[in-house]
């Protein structure tokens, strides 16, 4: 057993990660970031969820920083936008420019490394080392400063944070989705979005899908001929349940199956197609939530709050899949509003060297559905690797730490936080 030790350690290198890894190194903490997979990018490679849900307030574009410059990589090669889906991108894509954009920072990868454990002090209110399991065995690996971008909000469960999962009702939470694509489709020949949904309420009403949703979505891919759909639902299981979670994997693809044979023998323009691939892994809307110093509720961010302590933008709407079965509910902001997320909702209660980056910062259910997206991810995410470079460095907690400082740090990264920030620094 080793003991590796770093500034900062990111645990988790889906969006949030590689935002939160890349803004720590270059604000000068020796950073590590750990990724179960060979790959980075998490929602957008392993669940393959596409495309990215937006990052502007009407026409106004409110998320930069590490999110603009994964776009600028992917549009480097070609692999971004589709002149129907303008923010479709190609998940190979993804994985080269989130890993080149990680090494260019100066960070240190370390792949095919799952998080076992945390080890506290004496007081339970500080992580003094993480457990992991790789090739190597167990590895037991120290940071100043711990940044937890897992999704799933492992680290912070493992380090006995308090966290809630769920609807507050019945702590229920979103289905989770395994995306799929159909490739060598006839696109021209393809109904509408509207058109295939009535095809498929009436092979529901024949029995031949059993998928608990209600509508047909579908995006276009970046390859000529592909179409990636985001409709497979799987409900009442448990993310961070391993049980559950093989559970679900097997019952999607069942129903990307039953799907496949529904498109090939009932939709235009599918009679030729074939299931391309499916993600890794199935997508997870919603598990943990960690209860940190400040929740945000749906209400303010649908009246557009503004907070000081603001290191985050977002504009998505409240977006709740039934935890129980068919219905959407979807609450927009008023045009071209959006909303601040707070610093003081990326701090647990009561973990004092940790941050959390990511879907699984201090919100409500409903709040936790707006949140949720890749772009805010990765705009949380830059917010908490520089804090926890900024904490290292000056080896003060994230709790006590300069929140002007951050923000000022964030505005040179090419971050937006407001109008208020355009023409000064705070």
């Amino acid at each position: 057993m080793s003991n590796l030790e770093y500034d900062v350690i990111v645990a988790g290198g889906g969006p949030s990660g590689i935002a939160a890894a890349v803004a720590a190194a270059r604000n000068g903490a020796k950073t590590l970031l750990i990724e179960r997979y060979g790959f980075l990018g998490g929602a957008g490679t392993a669940m393959m969820v596409n495309p990215w849900m937006t990052y502007s307030a009407g026409p106004k574009q409110i998320i930069y920083g590490v999110l603009q410059e994964l776009i600028d990589g992917m549009s480097e090669l070609g692999m971004y936008g589709h002149p129907k889906q303008k923010t479709a991108f190609d998940p190979e894509a993804l994985k080269y420019v989130a890993e080149h954009l990680c090494l260019d920072a100066g960070v240190e990868l370390l792949y095919h490394t799952f998080l076992g454990n945390a080890q506290m002090d004496d007081s339970k209110r500080n992580i003094q080392s993480i457990r992991v399991a790789n090739k190597a065995g167990l590895m037991d690996l120290k940071a100043k400063i711990y940044v937890d971008t897992t999704g799933d909000a492992d680290l912070s469960a493992l380090a006995g944070a308090t966290v809630e999962k769920g609807r507050e009702v019945d702590s229920l939470s979103q289905p989770m989705t395994l995306n799929f694509r159909m490739a060598n489709v006839d696109i021209d020949r393809m109904p509408s979005r509207e058109g295939m949904t009535e095809l498929y309420i009436e092979a529901k009403k024949r029995g031949e899908l059993k998928c608990p949703r209600e509508n047909v979505l579908w995006f276009y891919a970046n390859q000529e001929g592909v179409i990636h759909f985001n409709q497979t639902r799987v409900i009442l299981k448990d993310a961070t349940n391993p049980w559950e979670l093989t559970a679900a994997e097997i019952e999607a693809r069942e129903q990307v199956q039953e799907f496949v044979s529904f498109l090939k023998k009932h939709v235009d323009g599918f009679e030729n197609a074939y299931l391309q691939t499916t993600a890794p892994q199935i997508g997870v809307r919603e598990s943990r939530r960690v209860i940190g110093d400040y929740k945000l509720t749906a209400e303010e961010l649908l009246n557009a709050c503004k907070f000081d302590d603001v290191v985050a933008l977002g504009s998505y709407p409240v977006d709740i899949h039934n935890p129980a079965g068919e219905g959407t509910l979807l609450q927009h902001l008023k045009p071209g509003e959006w909303y601040d997320i707070p610093y003081r909702s990326l701090i647990p209660k009561n973990i004092d060297n940790l941050i959390v980056g990511g879907r699984p910062i201090s919100a409500t259910h409903e709040a936790h559905s707006a949140l949720r997206v890749q772009p805010i991810a990765i705009a949380i995410g830059q917010a908490a690797g520089t804090a926890a470079a900024l904490c290292a460095k000056e080896g003060k907690l994230p709790r006590k730490s300069d929140v002007k400082q951050i923000q000022n740090s964030l505005l040179e990264q090419g971050a937006y936080l407001g109008p208020q920030f355009e023409k000064k620094t705070v």
